[in-house]
This record gives structure tokens, C-alpha cells and sequence, in this order.
């Protein structure tokens, strides 16, 4: 269990490391593009995945602050009863527990989520991200592909 809350730690402290830089970097709402398809932003999004609930007045914070605490609780549990040799669960759980916590992190200081890498093509883009996201979007694909796995294998032990 150590070793996953370890790498949660690594997605924490890497995520807070890269928002720190975009804010003493960028002014708010400022954009480098760097590639034709990617810029760097400064964005805050209150709310959660793709703005949802962004425009809510102000509600969403605390439920959103409340989701992270209970989920990121459920997770913890999930890894003590977790088995050692099962590592591919245990970093489907550290990288969620990471981006869990990295966006949980922004909120409670800031009220919203720090947002800076930004892929688009012409006019259209894909809703700015963090790393918190990325490791979220990480652990949630692994657990979905984990499960179609055990499916196909018959089992049924996956959390």
C-alpha cells in the first residue's frame, strides 16, 4: 500500500509543481502557443471535468471539495484490502488518488482548478487540462481496460 500512496504523492507533488510555475508564469488567461495543436494557458475551472457545474455560483465547490474527500477515501480503503502482487490495480489507484488530491489541493486554496495544457486545432479545442487530470484520465482508462480483462477471463474480484 505504501508504494501506490507513494506514487499518488509523486502525481500530488508534481501536479502542485507544474500549477505553481503556470501561475508565477502566466497572467490569467494568457496563452504560448507552442505547437500549431498546443498552447500553454492559465485558466481556473470551478468546476469539474470539461467546466461542469463551472457556472453553478459557487455551490459546486463544496460538493466538489466533498466528492474528493469521500471518493479519495474510498480509495484508501480499497487499497488496504487490496492484494500486494495486484499492481496493476495499485497504480490505478495511486494515479486517481494523485489527481484526486492534486485537484482537491487547488480547491481548497484557490476555489477552482489551475488548468494550462491545451490541445486545439483552429477554433476548435479540447477543454484545457493539469496533470491531476492526466493521472486521472490514466488510472480510469487502466481500470476500464482492467475490467474488460477480468471479464473476458470470468473473473469477478476487480473493486
Amino acid at each position: 500500500m505504501v508504494k501506490w500512496l507513494g506514487l499518488a504523492g509523486l502525481v500530488v507533488a508534481f501536479d502542485q509543481i507544474t500549477k505553481y510555475v503556470v501561475v508565477i508564469s502566466l497572467a490569467y488567461d494568457e496563452r504560448i502557443q507552442v505547437l500549431p495543436f498546443f498552447a500553454w494557458v492559465r485558466w481556473h475551472n470551478e468546476g469539474a471535468a470539461f467546466s461542469f457545474l463551472a457556472g453553478a455560483g459557487g455551490w459546486q465547490r463544496y460538493f466538489l471539495i466533498c466528492l474528493a474527500i469521500g471518493f479519495s477515501a474510498f480509495i484508501i480503503y480499497e487499497l488496504k484490502r487490496l492484494p500486494k502482487e495486484d499492481r496493476l490495480m495499485g497504480c490505478v489507484f495511486g494515479l486517481i488518488l494523485g489527481g484526486a488530491i492534486g485537484n482537491l489541493t487547488d480547491r481548497l486554496m484557490h476555489g477552482y482548478v489551475v488548468d494550462f495544457i491545451l490541445f486545439h486545432y483552429n477554433h476548435y479545442s479540447f477543454p484545457a487540462f493539469n496533470v491531476a487530470d492526466s493521472a486521472l484520465f490514466c488510472g480510469a482508462a487502466l481500470w476500464i481496460l482492467l475490467m474488460i480483462q477480468d471479464y473476458r477471463q470470468g473473473k469477478t474480484t476487480r473493486a
